[in-house]
């Protein structure tokens, strides 16, 4: 159980496996108002920055659980990186499957609904740990404008232009699945440029010390495309907020 070594490789040098830059996700805990000793569960947490710095700037405890190796490992030196190792803890393992021992006070999921099938499923699993009137962090992609062309919606990574909604309707599908939004960080094309353009130094890099590697071919042919690629679709067409909700 593990994510594909593709995409470790790309994201190797990557702290935060989204679009959202290291401001905006201190924005967001400073936006949160959390109380010192707040429990945070993060499924999905990737390289754990979130719990990481939050647990040394806002004083919560929480866990994160990630099916990567790699990614656990980096997120256990960043928290005794950051001296808050007594603080957060991380689990390898399906977080589809995840819920907390005790109710906590944030479950987030950010930038990886599939874990539930969906928005609806990951929202319905994310419940299932939360306090009563505790909040909720979805992160989420949505269309900035609708492509009307289907190399344009094939470029963005979807197969339907209906994979993705506005966001005026990624808002409102929150609320008819019976939840507030009471705050969002929405990423920006500089917030996209930070996360998808490292990942292109990171796949020259490797390629140029693993030039026999089973995957270099595959990897150089991604690189080959994925800059026009990304600065002509999903540069100009796609957004991706995250948005913490409470249950009505």
């Amino acid at each position: 159980m593990d994510l594909p070594r593709s995409f470790v490789i790309r994201e190797s040098s990557h702290r935060i496996h989204d679009p959202l830059t290291g401001e905006k996700l201190a924005t967001l805990g400073r936006a949160l108002r959390l109380p010192p000793e707040a429990r945070v569960l993060d499924l999905a947490c990737g390289s754990g920055e979130l719990l990481c710095t939050w647990a040394r700037d806002h004083r919560i405890t929480g866990t994160g659980v990630d099916i990567s190796t790699a990614f656990i490992g980096r997120a256990r030196a960043r928290a005794t990186e950051l001296g808050v190792a007594d603080r957060v803890g991380f689990v390898h393992g399906d977080a589809g499957g995840h819920v907390a021992d005790e109710p906590v006070d944030v479950a987030s999921c950010l930038g990886a609904s599939w874990i539930g099938g969906g928005v609806p499923g990951t929202v319905r699993l994310l419940q299932r740990s939360l306090k009563p009137g505790g909040i909720m962090l979805i992160g989420e992609p949505f269309w900035r404008r609708r492509p009307t062309e289907q190399d344009a919606v094939t470029g963005c990574h979807v197969d339907s232009v209906d994979d993705l909604l506005l966001l005026p309707g990624l808002v409102e599908q929150f609320g008819a699945l019976g939840y507030d939004v009471v705050e969002m960080v929405l990423a920006d094309q500089d917030s996209w440029d930070r996360y998808r353009a490292a990942q292109w130094l990171n796949v020259r890099r490797w390629l140029d010390t693993h030039p026999d590697d089973e995957l270099a071919a595959g990897l150089r042919a991604e690189l080959d495309t994925a800059p026009a690629r990304y600065v002509r679709y999903e540069r100009e067409y796609v957004g991706w907020g995250v948005f913490a909700l409470m249950r009505r």
